[in-house]
């Protein structure tokens, strides 16, 4: 027979009743009603699928360096007046200096005078005003055009380059490559009657030789180097060069003479 459950509260009897009932293991410190539906517990949904990362478009293909040269040299010859070239070294993207320059600097002067200058590469100043020889060594050099009586009104003047290399660190032979068409149809264009190489870059790649600028100052080359009727052209120290050493204004003031007379004539 099965016993009576004591009255609540006394806990002895209470589990005497627990024994009595065959009771033996408590399983939960919480009395629960194992007769009661059981609660609902919604299942966990398992996480959604991470999206597969999105596939990388494909890298342009690096255009050939003699590639890019050809298309310079096309568009060079194609332009017929120095305003057209001017358009063209604006639209030419084939030099990676471009994208870091913050303007192209084509030229300042007069666009047919009889004296042309072709120097380096843009610096700091040149490139935040699109202009050649605007810093200091641009002073200078107007300097020098004066003590010969002229100004930039009476000359032209240009760079191998059109962008400032970053740093204003040397140019690289692909990148004097890239922009030589441009100058020379530059120089054809204007058609000066005196050509200043200022620099040794200018002057080696222009008169196509690998003496420095201290052996080609002071000697009177052709441009181009394999037309014996070519235009008379001469080297000169770099402004940037004369700031640094300026015991060589001596004998960059033996040149400007010698230039002077060569116009004279």
């Amino acid at each position: 027979m099965t016993p009576a459950r004591p009255p609540a509260g006394e806990d002895a009897a209470a589990l005497r009743w627990l024994v009595a009932m065959g009771v033996d293991e408590a399983v939960d410190e919480t009395p629960r009603n194992r007769f009661a539906a059981p609660e609902f517990t919604a299942p966990v949904a398992p996480p959604p699928p991470r999206p597969a990362p999105p596939r990388r478009a494909a890298e342009p293909a690096l255009v050939p360096t003699e590639t890019l040269i050809e298309e310079a040299r096309a568009a060079a010859a194609a332009a017929a007046d120095v305003a057209a070239l001017a358009g063209a070294v604006a639209a030419f993207d084939g030099c990676a200096l471009k994208s870091t320059a913050r303007n192209t600097v084509f030229a300042d002067g007069a666009p047919d005078a009889d004296l042309m200058l072709v120097g380096e590469a843009p610096g700091a100043e040149e490139d935040r005003r699109g202009l050649p020889f605007v810093g200091p060594a641009g002073r200078l050099l107007d300097l020098m055009l004066a003590a010969i009586g002229r100004d930039r009104n009476t000359a032209r003047i240009a760079n191998m380059l059109f962008w400032r290399p970053p740093g204003n660190r040397a140019p690289s032979t692909e990148e004097i490559a890239l922009c030589r068409p441009f100058v020379e149809r530059h120089i054809a264009l204007v058609r000066p009657r005196v050509l200043v190489c200022v620099g040794g870059v200018a002057a080696k790649n222009l008169l196509d030789r690998t003496a420095g600028i201290t052996r080609l100052r002071g000697r009177w080359f052709r441009f181009p180097p394999e037309d014996p009727d070519g235009v008379a052209a001469a080297a000169l120290f770099h402004p940037a060069y004369l700031l640094r050493q300026p015991a060589h204004k001596r004998l960059a003031w033996s040149d400007l003479l010698a230039i002077r007379d060569r116009l004279g004539r």
